[in-house]
């Protein structure tokens, strides 16, 4: 599918290119045929409006460029006077065809292909005048102009074919990279999926073996229920990442209190922490807004939180922080004391379904919450990221503030 999708970019970007070369080669051939032709013309008609001076050739004015020569004829067609000292006049029977071809058309000027002239007929009261002009080096010109927007044409289409491939791979590339997120997502999921789903049905079928007593089938029921609480969980976390996956369910903003928000969000959670032997401090800067979904940025703290208690070590400390940064922008920092988090692990902290350590999905998690938090401060114009050193392993979330 890249492949096609690439082909397509570089048949559509080279159609375009080469439109373009055509019109624009095109155009510059145009002009310049017209602007040479114009010249001649102009030459011309100031040569014919000196009918009596056909004999000083030398005496023309310096818009004289082309050889030429002139013909003026009488009111039966005879020819009266001939001059121009470009040419050998003495041939009457090749001065004849020419006055033949200029008059066999009502045009006033026109080209003779095939004696490789111009011509311009002026007709006067009493005498008609012919004034030829050679257009060799016009041709010669156009035909030298063709050659260069020739090669001009097929340099510039390599060029940008070239161009275009380079382009394409990196036009792509989000495709590219989506298509393999959503290839290893489906892959994950069903990982995820295939363990809960396989007690599931070994448990069903153990249910049905009549040789086990009642604590048995307890114990395989319990078994059921449990997966089946962490397929709700794990299908919940998936349908919430959907959900801010997709930009146009994005929610209403509507401004905020946040330090209100963190401080109420922390509540619940002090419970959580001291059972587990753990400390929570929290330092919350008061009257911190922002323009955002109320339910996405609670969500957003809960997340850091439940991950703070999850992987923090025993009888250790989490510090929840929210201050200003600037006239702007706002920083939450949930920080906790843990085991080191590799360089590595911190780039892939954010990518769907990844743990450090898989030990942990028997903690209930499944390695989405980091990602879901991750798509809701995209949506809020924020960044988000993960540090760890000396101990501590510290989320910064960075949002704007009103």
């Amino acid at each position: 599918m890249i492949k096609k999708l690439r082909l397509k970019f570089i048949l559509i970007n080279m159609s375009i290119v080469t439109l373009l070369l055509c019109i624009i080669l095109g155009l510059v051939f145009y002009f310049t045929s017209a602007n040479l032709e114009q010249e001649s013309l102009s030459m011309m008609r100031n040569i014919a409006a000196q009918p009596f001076r056909l004999d000083t050739p030398e005496e023309r004015g310096e818009d004289v460029r082309l050889p030429f020569f002139a013909l003026q004829l009488g009111p039966d067609g005879d020819l009266l006077a001939k001059g121009g000292g470009y040419y050998d006049l003495s041939d009457a029977a090749f001065l004849d065809s020419l006055i033949d071809a200029a008059f066999s058309t009502p045009k006033q000027f026109g080209v003779l292909s095939e004696y490789n002239l111009r011509y311009y007929r002026v007709d006067m009261p009493l005498s008609q005048c012919l004034v030829f002009a050679d257009i060799s080096s016009e041709r010669a010109t156009l035909n030298g102009l063709v050659k260069t927007c020739c090669i001009i044409g097929v340099v510039g289409f390599l060029l940008f074919l070239w161009v275009s491939i380079l382009l394409s791979k990196w036009a792509v590339r989000p495709v590219e990279q989506a298509w393999k997120q959503q290839r290893q997502f489906v892959a994950a999921a069903s990982h995820e999926l295939k363990t809960p789903l396989t007690v599931i049905m070994t448990n069903t079928e153990l249910l049905q073996n009549p040789t086990y007593d009642a604590g048995k089938r307890e114990t395989f029921l319990h078994s059921i229920q449990t997966m089946s609480e962490q397929m709700k969980r794990l299908i919940g976390q998936m349908l919430e990442l959907a959900r801010t996956d997709n930009a146009e369910a994005k929610e209403v903003f509507a401004e905020v209190d946040l330090s209100r928000l963190t401080t109420q969000t922390v509540l619940p959670f002090e419970s959580v922490f001291f059972e587990k032997g753990m400390r929570l401090e929290t330092d919350v800067q008061e009257n911190i807004r922002v323009t955002g979904a109320e339910a996405q940025l609670r969500e957003l703290v809960e997340i850091l939180l439940d991950n703070a208690q999850k992987y923090a070590r025993e009888k250790g400390c989490t510090w929840v922080a929210l201050q200003k940064r600037g006239r702007n922008r706002c920083v939450l920092t949930v920080s906790d004391e843990g085991e080191e988090i590799p360089p590595d692990a911190l780039q892939n902290l954010f990518k769907r379904f990844y743990r450090a350590d898989p030990a942990r999905s028997r903690s209930g998690s499944f390695g989405l919450g980091l990602s879901i938090a991750e798509n809701i401060v995209t949506q809020h114009r924020g960044k988000i990221w993960a540090e760890s050193k000396d101990g501590i392993n510290r989320f910064t979330v960075e949002l704007p503030c009103l």
